[in-house]
């Protein structure tokens, strides 16, 4: 009966059927095809962040057979940092891997990850994710999976020890510092002249001693063979990584409910799973720099205290003063006094 009805019936025919007709024809529905998105990174292969998200990757692939998959093609080799979430938003691929800072001047709701002090998983659960989402649809068009490998801090790292204050704290004043948007106001505020450059860059830019350091997460400088070069770490550290997987809209909002679904629920479990991993691996790759040579130096007393305020006040500052709608939904989520 199956066959011969589903024979006598043109395809467009029979997806225009109402579920009444196509049960009472004994006709079973179609399997919904597996679909497949093809993603890219914002960091190169080898660095530890990337390795992450290819894990996230063999994650949605093993448990999403039949219903969502995702292919990695590439990373910065492939568009610029700072044009990817556009190739995503215009449909050239599907997902993007990466920071969200690189888009502050379209979205500046993207601080509200920098500035967080509350883990992506309280964040999803209070609310504060669906926030999010709703500001990059309107504003750079694409749909926030998830935040990964949260919970990861940012550090100054320098190649000659910084001068003391009296405070307990240090003078930057002056000092050539690699930053990018994510930190640039604050380094400012330090007395930091900001240099602007690309991850790839870097290695170059410190084996030539043309600037005196960089901001970084507490993990990758190894990755990247930074650390031949950087010899102090300045603690404490501040923020957090703002990693973000996003998707073209057209092709979210396309995917079946059950593909939806999938993916929300298997980002969420990543989300926790790679947070866990950086807790660990932060721990290690600390034992690993400090075994190499590489000095943790700690901003003490009240200057401790000062360097934080102005760290996280002046995130919360940039989005006030943007002048974005959800600033009090976001910071009611993401942070807390």
């Amino acid at each position: 009966m199956e066959t011969t009805a589903l024979s006598a019936l043109s395809r467009s025919t029979f997806k225009a059927l109402p579920l009444a007709t196509v049960l009472a024809l004994g006709l079973s529905l179609p399997a919904a095809a597996e679909e497949t998105l093809r993603a890219i990174t914002a960091f190169p292969k080898s660095m530890v962040f990337t390795e992450s998200f290819e894990r996230y990757v063999a994650y949605v692939n093993e448990k999403g057979k039949g219903v969502i998959q995702i292919e990695y093609i590439g990373g910065p080799e492939m568009f610029p940092q700072n044009q990817q979430v556009d190739a995503v938003r215009r449909g050239v691929v599907d997902m993007y891997y990466g920071p969200l800072a690189y888009y502050l001047g379209s979205m500046p709701e993207a601080d509200a990850w920098t500035g967080s002090n509350v883990s992506p998983m309280e964040a999803r659960e209070n609310g504060g994710l669906a926030i999010m989402q709703e500001a990059a649809r309107k504003k750079l068009g694409v749909f926030i999976n998830g935040q990964l490998d949260g919970g990861v801090k940012f550090h100054i790292y320098t190649i000659d020890e910084p001068k003391r204050t009296e405070d307990g704290g240090f003078d930057f004043d002056g000092l050539r510092i690699r930053t990018s948007p994510l930190y640039t106001s604050f380094f400012e505020s330090l007395g930091i002249i900001p240099v602007n450059m690309p991850v790839t860059d870097v290695y170059t830019g410190l084996e030539r001693h043309s600037f005196d350091g960089t901001g970084w997460p507490s993990m990758g400088i190894e990755d990247l063979s930074w650390d031949k070069f950087l010899n102090y770490r300045i603690d404490p550290g501040f923020f957090q990584t703002d990693l973000a997987v996003v998707t073209n809209l057209e092709k979210y909002d396309g995917l079946s409910d059950e593909a939806k679904e999938l993916l929300t629920r298997l980002t969420a479990e990543y989300e926790q799973i790679s947070y866990d991993y950086f807790q660990e691996a932060t721990a290690k790759t600390e034992e690993k720099v400090k075994a190499s040579g590489m000095q943790f130096l700690a901003i003490e007393g009240e200057a401790k205290e000062k360097f934080l305020d102005a760290a996280y006040g002046k995130v919360w500052e940039r989005m006030q003063g943007a002048g974005s709608e959800y600033y009090d939904a976001l910071r009611s989520a993401y942070y807390k006094e």
